[in-house]
């Protein structure tokens, strides 16, 4: 970073004498890097045999392209290239100092094309005409020829000495081209021994060139050698003419000595202010000017990339298409980048956000008293985040801290919270109207594509949405669902600044585009043409997020509740969180902290659970078929705490209603009934689930139950094939994990193969149950076989932690199952006794007498459950599980 003049405005907020505030430049090594590379490319391609000035037919790759969103130092970067090129003590340290030769010499010439420059196509030619005198010295026949017609003709009475002047242009760079164009006019009349030289008219002289250039006089030899000047002469002298007249200029800068050779670098910045899409009559000028200049270095910044690579700019422009600018081509819309870093293929180069680090440097510069910075650390971290990199929030930050610092109190992060009104103006400022209306639509969404787009501004058209994505404050990701997204900071300063445009929206305004925005999600979602898990869950955030913003009605998102919750996957809805003291206020409100529940559940204590579905159900809000989604989960929270009675109730009145979730609260009215013993009940009504109830999973519960392994497995693959067919991959990873338990026990074996398949159907799901269900078999298939508890250890802590009863049965009955194959009678009794105590409450003691049976231990009270098969089966099948591992292990070598 560098200092880069004085900051007047901030010096004349204060009246401390000892505040410095300079204009501070942020470190752009890599853009530099990429002037470096595209400089020293040139210079080699201008100095190669084969390079001819007058060639009008090759490609250009004469210009670089540095674009970007308003303020992100684009200005900045291109006055410190100009500083930088024309003298090595005006660079950045960090920028290093390039290998360039000594000749020819960089001459970098910077143009501001902003419309309060008052900057035309005329001033532009004689700025770069100017630049060469003052550097060379000497006049440049040819163009100083052309120039004195076109100023005779266009400024009668005006001497050019005169305008110079009074524009300021003498001022920068001296007096010597007006003596300069003279020496030329009288040596061109000696040359063509016109009578007199200075009082000659510049009409009569160049008349008598054109016929001496065509009739190849030796006297005008040098000047013949330019093919074109006769012609050039020959035209009309007005602004068209003008612009053709830098082939005159690169013409002369070829024919200069070695010793005295020069390569303009020229600096457009603002490019912007040349016009707009469809009036491009400057950038038409400015584009020749390029092209004719072949042997001179063009380095544009300004907010939009250039469009010349472009085929259908053809009849706007002289020379478009990928062929004429292959440095430009492919880049139609900006990609994704980190703050700070340059992307873009070729010579068009989207300029990045300031790093955090770059950032909190700005800021420790900005301001200074002293020497020392005026902005604490601290505070500096909390503006640096806030800026999410935008050099232009640095720089309102800093003023706003002037302002709040004059007033003789210490600026805290509370000062800075809100959004800068400027960054607003700044923003909207270039757009078209239909990009101005999409830009504020577009700002509701987190992510949108260009139908999304178009469909929430309301517009039957993409053709604006497909402008507007050029722009750079418009970011892309090929892999995202939806690819585009606007800039963080320009996102929620839209919609939160004070908008005191002209065109500004009103709080109508802003519901009707959330309401076209959540019916146009909507729309894509319901016209997948198959089910797209991805899609689902991304018009779900999205939407959710609209609805509850904006108090809009749920439609379609009652729908998509369901189907996020059929697939069992739960994936992470991330929503803005309601703040503590903040109540669930409107559908929207109950149905996100519904889902978010659901989804939460996975990492939180099922107590937790059932308090937010509480409230969600408490609130009355959502309407009756979402009621029972809460009811049913909340049932569900109930039986993993043990509270059966509860669950039960909650289970019943959602099968009362016969509504979407009826199949799912009769299957856990099954469970249930297995859980409290009466498996009687259980196998009847599981047997009249079929797949909407999920039958065969509630089967292979029950067979696994009695220590049937057998009919278990059978069941739960038949679970999963239905779950693949049906194409739920939560129920396929419910029912895998059920099977790999069941071979945990059955045949350790053929348990690694199911085990490995549940991980595998586990990845990419959030399911804490049933990824506890497969460590727990992966225990039980290791029995007799373990050295230590450790793992089981961390998982009943792990258990515990969810507040999942049934996992917890599970772990304790495989621990048992362990120490009985193992022989351990004192350890396979405390296992039994952590287990007794686990279901004091009625609640699966199916188990405490299956661990019995494992262990060879007496029951010391009847049992209450009710077997299918009689307790003398079922206590064989148990025994013989583990008679038959203790084979298995002495059978190995």
């Amino acid at each position: 970073m560098t200092g880069n003049g004085r900051d007047l405005r901030a010096l004349f907020s204060s009246n401390d004498r000892r505040l410095e505030a300079a204009e501070a430049f942020t470190n752009r090594q890599g853009q530099w890097e990429l002037v470096q590379s595209a400089l020293a490319e040139h210079l080699a391609r201008i100095a190669a045999a084969s390079f001819d000035v007058e060639d009008l037919e090759a490609p250009r790759t004469n210009v670089l392209v540095f674009h970007g969103v308003g303020g992100i130092g684009k200005t900045t970067f291109s006055r410190t290239l100009e500083a930088t090129l024309a003298g090595a003590g005006e660079r950045p340290a960090r920028w290093g100092e390039p290998a360039w030769p000594a000749r020819p010499a960089l001459l970098p010439v910077r143009i501001d094309l902003a419309r309060s420059a008052g900057t035309d196509f005329e001033r532009i030619i004689l700025t770069l005409r100017l630049a060469l005198a003052a550097h060379l010295g000497r006049p440049l026949p040819a163009f100083d020829i052309a120039l004195k017609r076109y100023w005779e003709h266009q400024h009668p009475g005006e001497s050019l000495e005169e305008y110079l002047t009074r524009g300021g242009l003498a001022a920068r760079f001296g007096k010597a081209l007006p003596q300069q164009v003279q020496s030329v006019l009288s040596d061109v009349a000696q040359a063509l021994l016109l009578p007199g030289t200075v009082g000659t008219a510049v009409g009569a002289l160049t008349g008598a060139l054109t016929t001496a250039l065509r009739e190849r006089r030796q006297t005008v030899r040098a000047l013949a050698a330019c093919h074109r000047l006769a012609d050039v002469l020959d035209a009309e002298p007005d602004l068209d003419a003008l612009s053709y007249y830098p082939h005159l200029l690169a013409f002369e800068l070829a024919r200069l000595p070695a010793d005295q050779a020069v390569v303009p670098v020229v600096l457009l910045d603002t490019f912007e202010d040349t016009g707009t899409r469809t009036h491009r009559d400057l950038e038409r000028l400015l584009q020749r000017l390029v092209w004719l200049m072949p042997n001179a270095f063009f380095v544009v910044t300004g907010r939009g990339r250039l469009q010349w690579a472009d085929t259908g700019l053809e009849g706007q422009l002289d020379y478009t298409g990928s062929t004429s600018w292959p440095g430009l081509a492919g880049q139609a819309v900006p990609g994704p980048r980190p703050g700070g870093n340059p992307t873009g293929a070729g010579r068009q180069v989207l300029i990045g956000d300031f790093s955090p680090e770059d950032c909190t440097d700005y800021l420790a510069r900005r301001l200074t008293r002293d020497g020392r910075p005026l902005i604490a650390p601290a505070l500096r971290e909390v503006i640096a985040e806030q800026s999410h990199g935008l050099p232009l929030y640095l720089d309102l930050a800093a003023h706003r801290f002037l302002e709040l610092h004059r007033t003789g109190r210490t600026p805290s992060a509370g000062d800075f919270g809100a959004d800068f009104p400027a960054l607003l103006t700044r923003t909207l400022a270039d757009l078209t109207p239909d990009e101005r209306h999409l830009l504020r639509a577009v700002s509701l969404l987190d992510a949108f594509d260009l139908p999304l787009a178009a469909a929430t501004a309301g517009l039957s058209h993409l053709s604006a949405a497909a402008r507007m994505v050029e722009r750079p404050f418009v970011r892309r990701d090929d892999f995202a669902l939806w690819p585009y997204h606007l800039h963080a900071l320009i996102r929620s300063t839209l919609r939160t600044a004070d908008d005191a445009t002209d065109d500004r929206w009103t709080d109508t305004d802003w519901t009707q585009a959330a309401s076209r925005a959540l019916a146009a999600l909507g729309a894509q979602w319901q016209a997948a043409p198959g089910p797209d898990r991805r899609l689902l869950v991304g018009c779900l955030r999205q939407g959710l997020a609209l609805a509850r913003d904006h108090r809009l009605d749920l439609g379609w998102l009652t729908d998509a509740a369901f189907a996020y919750t059929d697939d069992y996957v739960w994936e992470p809805l991330p929503l803005p969180a309601r703040d503590g003291d903040e109540e669930i206020a409107t559908g929207a409100d109950a149905l996100a902290e519904l889902l978010s529940a659901l989804a939460r559940r996975q990492h939180e204590h099922r107590s937790t659970t059932v308090s937010r579905l509480t409230e969600v159900l408490d609130s009355g809000l959502l309407p009756a078929e979402l009621a029972d989604l809460a009811l049913y989960y909340r049932a569900k929270a109930y039986r993993d705490l043990g509270q059966a009675a509860e669950s039960r109730d909650g289970m019943r009145r959602v099968a009362d209603r016969g509504g979407r979730l009826a199949p799912d609260a009769a299957r856990g009215l099954a469970h249930l009934a297995r859980v409290s013993g009466d498996f009687p009940a259980a196998l009847a009504t599981a047997r009249t689930l079929g797949w909407p109830g999920r039958g065969s999973r509630v089967l292979g519960d029950i067979h696994f139950a009695h220590g049937d392994m057998s009919q278990a497995a059978t069941a739960f693959t038949t679970a999963r094939t239905e779950a693949e067919q049906h194409g739920n991959r939560g129920e396929q990873a419910i029912a895998q994990a059920n099977l790999a338990l069941t071979y945990a026990f059955a045949d350790p074996g053929r348990a690694d193969e199911e085990i490995a398949l549940a991980e595998h159907l586990l990845t990419g799901l959030d399911q804490r149950a049933t990824a506890l269900t497969v460590q727990v078999a992966a225990l039980a298939r290791q029995a007799g076989t373990l050295t230590t508890l450790d793992e089981a250890r961390t998982l009943r802590t792990e258990i515990h932690a969810a507040g999942i009863t049934a996992a917890h049965a599970a772990l304790e009955l495989a621990l048992v199952f362990h120490h009985a194959v193992a022989g351990e009678q004192d350890k396979a009794q405390a296992a039994v006794t952590r287990l007794t105590e686990l279901t004091r409450t009625g609640d699966y003691r199916y188990c405490v007498d299956a661990a019995h049976h494992m262990a060879g231990l007496r029951m010391s009270e009847p049992s209450t459950v009710s077997w299918l098969d009689g307790p003398d089966t079922v206590r064989a099948r148990w025994r013989d599980l583990v008679q038959a591992r203790r084979d298995q292990l002495r059978a190995q070598p």
